[in-house]
């Protein structure tokens, strides 16, 4: 494979915008081609980012053999549909989070993409952030004892008059747990990994998708005191509570952002230095494990995705909003 990866995007959403902005900086790669169901809009998303073309339908740019990594950028529920379809054309898949709707779906996306001995990952750029990195050698290394408790919460209210926006859409995997609770979930299930227990109470839109979610996570040792949210601004932080000093992801713990660390005689902020808006080093990752022919990526592996769906399920079928 030549040394520059040439990409496709499948949709021209906001991700997908913002997706290709960063993609731009990335060395090796190669800004190729971009898909979506009207022509103009291909046209026009292709003229802004630098895309040399611009297809009608997904089915063409899974075609096109010049293609070597095709990113998901679509609504949830047509995630396993389109991705597929880029599989059964030997097209590395980087799939946008969620993976897919349930653990069916995903189970059968990762077997399509063995069946074709493919390259496939779900997007969930937080993890490939030097910020959350950072927190993640901090719990590891045991640098501050134990993990005892987790509180994480992203919440923002969404333009009432949006309503045919996929937010609020059951149709299209609307509400807060799906669009943004998958980030405090995330969070624990990557620091306490998979919980003994959940409890979990939600309220609803009369579109029946859920406006917000409160869970609880209880581990052995620990537990983590999750939130989603459609209704109000909340800081959207991540505070890790050690043993011997709390972290604190700031606003907006999710994306590039500082960290706070607390110990019972110093208070310090670290500031991790960003040029881009932080999609390029899930980019980079991806692109890394294209060119050494790897299938699967050893830390968004296919375990961790299943499992991180796993727990959606089990959310959902607690307050009783199951897809």
């Amino acid at each position: 494979m030549n040394k520059k990866v040439k990409w496709g995007i499948l949709g021209c959403g906001k991700i997908a915008q913002k997706f290709a902005l960063d993609l731009a900086k990335v060395e090796n790669a190669e800004l190729y081609a971009v898909a979506s169901r009207e022509q103009q809009k291909a046209n026009d998303f292709a003229n802004r980012y630098n895309f040399k073309f611009a297809y009608n339908a997904y089915n063409l740019l899974a075609k096109d053999k010049l293609v070597d990594a095709i990113y998901i950028a679509t609504p949830h529920v047509f995630h396993k549909e389109n991705t597929i379809l880029c599989l059964k054309h030997k097209k590395a898949v980087l799939c946008e989070k969620p993976f897919a709707i349930n653990l069916g779906e995903v189970t059968e996306m990762i077997t399509v993409a063995k069946e074709n001995n493919v390259l496939l990952m779900e997007a969930l750029w937080t993890y490939f952030l030097p910020h959350y990195q950072f927190l993640l050698e901090v719990f590891q290394s045991k640098k501050y004892g134990e993990l005892l408790e987790l509180k994480a919460d992203f919440g923002f209210k969404p333009v009432k008059n949006q309503l045919n926006d996929r937010l609020f859409k059951k149709s299209l995997g609307g509400g807060s747990l799906l669009d943004i609770g998958i980030y405090p979930i995330f969070a624990a299930l990557s620091t306490l990994g998979v919980p003994q227990k959940i409890e979990a109470k939600a309220s609803f839109f009369d579109t029946e998708v859920d406006s917000e979610c409160q869970m609880l996570f209880y581990y052995k040792k620990a537990k983590a005191k999750l939130k989603s949210t459609f209704l109000e601004e909340t800081p959207t932080e991540a505070i890790f509570k050690f043993e011997k000093a709390t972290l604190i992801l700031n606003s907006r713990f999710h994306q590039p952002t500082t960290i706070t660390i607390k110990t019972p005689n110093k208070r310090e902020l670290l500031d991790f230095k960003y040029s881009t808006i932080g999609y390029n080093f899930e980019i980079e990752h991806f692109n890394n494990l294209l060119l050494e022919n790897k299938k699967e990526s050893d830390l968004m592996s296919y375990e961790f995705s299943k499992n991180l769906i796993i727990l959606l399920d089990k959310v959902r079928e607690l307050i009783n909003q199951n897809c």
